[in-house]
C-alpha cells in the first residue's frame, strides 16, 4: 500500500521553516529548548496568524545519558557537551533578543542523582534557565505538538514519543467530540490532561504512561548481547513487559477509528528508509501514514544490514546508526500490541508543544486561546 498523507497533516498550527520575509520584532519571538537524554534542540520561532515561523534553530547531539545506567550519574564528559551547547544556545538567544522562553529537562535530569547540579551549572556559565520537567508534562507538550496530525475521522488515539531516556505513551478517547473539533480539543489538553470545565469539548485521556527506556537507556540495558538479532528481540519484549500498568495494554479498546502518532527521531528515520531518501526531507516525512506491514519490512531489513551496514546506509545517518535498533525495538513493541494501518509519523514533538503552550497563553495565535 502507497503511504498516504493523513487529511489532518499540515492543519493549524503548521510549522513553517523558511525564515521570516523581515526581520523579525524581538518582542514577537517566542523559544523553546529540550534538553533531552541524547540530544540538546531549540527552536525560535514567532506567531503568525493561526501558525508560527522558525526564525532560528539549533540540534546537537551532546549524549547527556551516556554511562547513567551504570553510575546514577551525569559524567563530567556529558556535561561538558551539554555546557558547550548550552552556550550555542544562549548566543542565539541573545542575538535574536528573546525575552519569552520555556527552557527543560528531560529523563536524563530527572534520573541522575547530580541532574539539579547540571542545572545550577548551566546557569552559572550560560545564565540559562533549565526547568526540570515531570513526566506528565512532557507527555502532554508531545501531545499537543501531534495534534495537527489527528484525522478528523479518528475516535481512539494513541500517542508515542519515543524519547532517549524515556518514552511517553497517551491514549485519548476523541469519540465524544464533534469531527471538525477533534484535532482543537487536544490542543486544549495544554492547560492539564483533565483541564477544568470548559464549553468547548475536550479529549479524554483514557492512560498516559513514561516508560523510563528510550533510544539511549534501552540499548544500555543490552550492551552485553553479541548477537544483533538476539539483542533486538530481548529489547523489544523488555519493553512491552514495561506496559503492563498501562490501561489500555490491560484492556481491549475500542479500534473504530483508530490511528497511532509517532514523535521521535526513531519513527523518521524508518519513514525516511521507507521512502529510500538519501537526504532527509521533513516536508515528505511529516504527517506521512505508514501501515504496521510497511514498517515491519524497513525493520527487518535494518536487521538484514547487520550494525556495519546500518552505519553505512545514509537513510539512518550516522548520529541515528547506534541508536535505531533500540528505538525499532520499541516501535515494534508498539505496534505489535496495537496493529494499525494509520500510524502518522511527526517530525515535530517537545518543543512545537512547549512553543505552542507559550502563545497559546499569551493569546498570540489566531483562533485561539484554546
Amino acid at each position: 500500500m502507497a503511504p498516504k498523507r493523513s487529511k489532518g497533516a499540515g492543519a493549524f498550527p503548521q510549522v513553517v521553516e523558511s525564515p521570516a520575509p523581515q526581520p523579525p520584532d524581538p518582542a514577537e519571538l517566542y523559544a523553546a529548548l529540550d534538553l533531552g537524554t541524547n540530544s540538546c534542540r531549540m527552536l525560535i520561532a514567532q506567531p503568525k496568524g493561526s501558525q508560527f515561523h522558525v526564525v532560528d534553530s539549533f540540534s546537537k547531539s551532546v549524549q547527556l545519558g551516556q554511562g547513567l545506567e551504570k553510575s546514577g550519574r551525569l559524567s563530567r564528559a556529558s556535561i561538558g557537551r551539554t555546557v558547550q551547547a548550552m552556550r550555542v544556545c544562549a548566543q542565539k538567544l541573545k542575538r535574536h533578543k528573546v525575552k519569552r522562553m520555556r527552557l527543560v529537562a528531560t529523563e536524563a535530569c530527572r534520573r541522575a542523582r547530580n541532574g539539579r547540579n547540571l542545572v545550577s551549572f548551566v546557569k552559572r556559565e550560560t545564565g540559562l534557565k533549565l526547568d526540570i520537567i515531570a513526566p506528565e508534562e512532557e507527555a502532554r507538550f508531545a501531545v499537543i505538538s501531534c495534534a495537527p496530525l489527528v484525522s478528523t475521522k479518528t475516535e481512539q488515539l494513541l500517542v508515542v514519543d519515543i524519547g532517549g531516556g524515556s518514552t511517553e505513551l497517551v491514549w485519548l478517547d476523541l469519540s465524544g467530540v464533534p469531527s471538525v473539533e477533534r484535532p482543537a480539543s487536544i490542543m486544549r489538553l495544554h492547560a492539564g490532561f483533565h483541564p477544568p470545565d470548559s464549553p468547548f469539548p475536550a479529549a479524554k485521556v483514557v492512560d498516559w504512561i513514561s516508560v523510563p527506556l528510550g533510544v539511549a537507556t534501552l540499548r544500555d540495558q543490552f550492551n552485553d548481547v553479541e548477537n544483533d538479532a538476539a539483542r533486538y528481540a530481548l529489547m523489544s519484549w523488555f519493553f512491552e513487559e514495561q506496559l503492563e500498568a498501562f490501561q489500555p495494554y490491560r484492556d481491549a479498546q475500542p479500534r473504530e477509528g483508530f490511528q497511532i502518532v509517532g514523535t521521535s527521531g526513531t519513527v523518521t528515520t524508518v519513514a525516511a528508509s521507507h521512502l529510500g531518501l538519501k537526504r532527509y526531507d521533513r516536508t515528505k516525512v511529516d504527517g506521512l501514514r505508514m501501515t504496521s506491514d510497511q514498517i515491519d519490512r524497513v525493520i527487518t531489513s535494518y536487521l538484514d544490514m547487520g550494525p556495519a551496514g546500518r552505519r553505512r546506509d545514509p537513510r539512518i545517518g550516522q548520529d541515528r546508526q547506534a541508536l535505531i535498533m533500540s528505538g525499532a525495538a520499541i516501535l515494534q513493541a508498539l505496534l505489535r500490541c496495537w496493529p494499525t494501518d494509520r500510524l502518522s509519523v511527526a517530525d515535530r514533538g517537545l518543543r512545537e508543544g512547549l512553543l505552542y503552550a507559550q502563545m497559546s497563553a499569551d493569546g498570540v495565535l489566531e483562533g485561539g486561546p484554546y
